[in-house]
């Protein structure tokens, strides 16, 4: 709850840039039709992690959160579009989410599932579309040609696309998906770990808005080399959910972090400083790991985050496009 009247009031603080119809809180109603709602924060492994039995989350279900996803939702006909981003291990509470906030014909209608990359977090959850499970129909699956080739090849995910549980929509990095005239998804490739296949990030854009999805990217640095910069990328859209996996070095105790594979919060709060105002307002922090500070509701991170003009993404917020 204090986070989500955190949320709330940094919403207010900031109607100037946005108005209050762009971004849902706990006590905002939505008040458009195309818009992206969140339906987990935390890393791949969601809070409480497996093998962590001091986490007060087990004992308090209001500190549960579930692996990183968002859905785009299209409200415009008789009945809502939906597209999943990401198939997490939390798959199940995140669809029954969607359905309470987008409800469909059928609680499994989704016009697509669009995967960042192979990592369990990001891709475990089509398991649950097998026969064993909801035995979907034709889930359109939409991912880069290393991650279609990894579940085409393999199993149990190839048993998906035998059955027609699944289907793969093969994407190119830099063409943009059209969902309907004015709703695309454009992917783009990022630096991280790629023991199975690429990694992605997505630019969704909207009618009226765009947002940016990165939940995974070895280093802001790392791309630059590319010669991509992420102020760049933030520059082209209204809201950008950006990695942050860890906040600080010695988050994990007894362990040197310096070269774990993402952007420390810390890091990112320190290469942006320098970026106007309403540009850091477009940034919104995601894909936290259990030890990460900015998931305990009233922690001084989480306000020390917002104090210099960012925000915390939350379980069941939800941005206008």
């Amino acid at each position: 709850m204090a986070a989500r009247i955190a949320l709330l009031l940094f919403t207010a603080a900031i109607v100037s840039c946005t108005s209050e119809t762009e971004i849902q809180t706990a006590q905002t109603p939505l008040q458009c039709n195309v818009s992206l709602l969140i339906l987990g924060v935390a890393q791949d492994a969601g809070r409480p992690q497996i093998g962590n039995p001091d986490d007060p989350a087990w004992a308090d279900p209001s500190l549960k959160r579930l692996a990183t996803s968002i859905a785009l939702i299209d409200r415009r006909g008789d009945e809502p579009r939906r597209w999943l981003f990401e198939a997490t291990p939390d798959i199940k509470e995140q669809i029954r989410r969607l359905n309470a906030a987008a409800p469909a014909a059928h609680p499994l209608d989704l016009a697509g599932v669009f995967l960042t990359h192979a990592h369990i977090g990001h891709y475990a959850g089509l398991m649950m579309f097998g026969r064993e499970a909801a035995g979907a129909r034709n889930v359109q699956v939409f991912a880069m040609p290393r991650m279609a080739d990894f579940l085409s090849s393999n199993g149990p995910w190839d048993q998906l696309l035998r059955l027609h549980n699944l289907y793969i929509a093969v994407m190119s990095e830099g063409e943009p998906e059209h969902l309907t005239p004015d709703l695309s998804v454009t992917p783009f490739l990022v630096p991280h770990r790629q023991e199975y296949s690429e990694v992605a990030g997505f630019e969704i854009q909207g009618p009226e808005k765009a947002a940016l999805f990165i939940p995974d990217i070895d280093s802001w640095e790392d791309w630059d080399a590319q010669g991509v910069r992420i102020e760049d990328k933030i520059a082209g859209v209204d809201f950008a959910l950006l990695d942050a996996t860890f906040y600080a070095n010695g988050e994990i105790p007894g362990r040197d972090m310096s070269g774990f594979p993402h952007p420390f919060v810390s890091h990112s709060m320190e290469r942006f400083e320098n970026m106007p105002h309403r540009e850091k307002q477009k940034i919104w922090f995601i894909h936290m790991n259990h030890t990460n500070p900015l998931l305990i509701p009233d922690a001084p991170e989480r306000s020390l985050v917002e104090s210099k003009g960012y925000n915390n993404a939350s379980e069941s917020a939800e941005y206008c496009l």
